[in-house]
């Protein structure tokens, strides 16, 4: 199971360039695509999905042409949308079944045994009855990927699926992804960070409709350490450093401004060396592109 994406662009009326000759190359498994706000991964992951054309390139899943046979990938697809929308006085119960039957799944009793399969999978059984208006948000999130199951997918696109959640709502979305990705594709679009960290064993950096990293996360941890250097400063000089150092993030703490910066070498000046993260090899890559410390 593939999906190859090579040389995708796409610009909006307006003139904005959303995708700029992007490529990449993703296979089973959890795969994490990072980038800020407005970075391209939206209108990326709605390409995939078949809901909007692109202006040049070609995605194909294993063989399939998605821009151009579009009914069989959605045949093939789960999709969870950043916003997406329920009928708040129908139940958990009626909708998946409604949506199941839209997938093609004819058979009420089969429909029925999908829906009840589906709902113990995202831990929501008990509460097929309740209307989806009074779901709590890591409710709906859990119930948006059992309606991106039905239909046995070999894709699954989730964008921006822990916004909102609390922590133990967020654990929970945590282990159903990760399972999820045992068996299928699994492309996660987030900008936190922690979400790639915990969860994939391949990602891509995109920043203004750009790829600039796509590997392993520990391989892009790996390739900074010995490079990152910390020092706590007073907030009012920080314009002072960032002048003068390859500053890729700043932390408020107790009033003063602890600085990572990125150094093939020793800097002094009372910076300390400090083990490399993936939120350092996130702002090291879009700092190629913006100012990190403004986003």
């Amino acid at each position: 199971m593939e999906l190859i994406i090579q040389n995708l662009s796409k610009t909006y009326p307006n003139g904005v360039t959303a995708l700029n000759d992007i490529s990449l190359h993703i296979k089973q498994g959890m795969f994490g695509l990072l980038g800020p706000n407005g970075a391209g991964k939206s209108t990326l992951m709605r390409t995939i999905a078949t809901l909007q054309d692109a202006d040049g390139g070609s995605i194909t899943l294993d063989g399939i042409d998605v821009l151009h046979e579009k009914q069989k990938v959605r045949e093939r697809l789960g999709y969870l949308p950043q916003d997406f929308g329920l009928y708040p006085r129908i139940s958990a119960e009626v909708m998946l079944d409604h949506i199941a039957q839209m997938k093609g799944v004819i058979h009420k009793s089969e429909r029925k045994e999908l829906v009840g399969t589906l709902l113990q999978k995202v831990n929501l059984f008990k509460d097929r009855k309740k209307a989806l208006g009074t779901f709590s948000g890591g409710m709906r999130q859990r119930f948006g990927i059992a309606q991106a199951l039905a239909g046995n997918p070999s894709l699954i696109i989730v964008d921006e699926p822990t916004a909102g959640l609390d922590p133990s709502e967020r654990n929970r979305f945590y282990n159903l992804l990760s399972e999820l990705g045992e068996n299928t594709i699994v492309i996660l679009s987030t900008h936190i960070v922690e979400d790639v960290s915990t969860l994939c064993s391949n990602m891509a950096i995109i920043c203004k409709g750009e790829v600039l990293m796509q590997g392993k996360p520990s391989d892009g941890i790996a390739e900074l350490q010995g490079q990152i250097f910390q020092k706590s400063i007073e907030k009012a000089a920080l314009s002072e450093y960032k002048g003068n150092y390859n500053l890729i993030a700043t932390q408020l703490k107790e009033g003063k401004l602890s600085l990572r910066i990125k150094s093939e070498s020793d800097p002094g000046n009372g910076f300390v060396p400090v083990p490399a993260n993936l939120e350092d090899v996130y702002f090291s890559y879009i700092s190629q592109k913006v100012d990190p410390i403004t986003l």
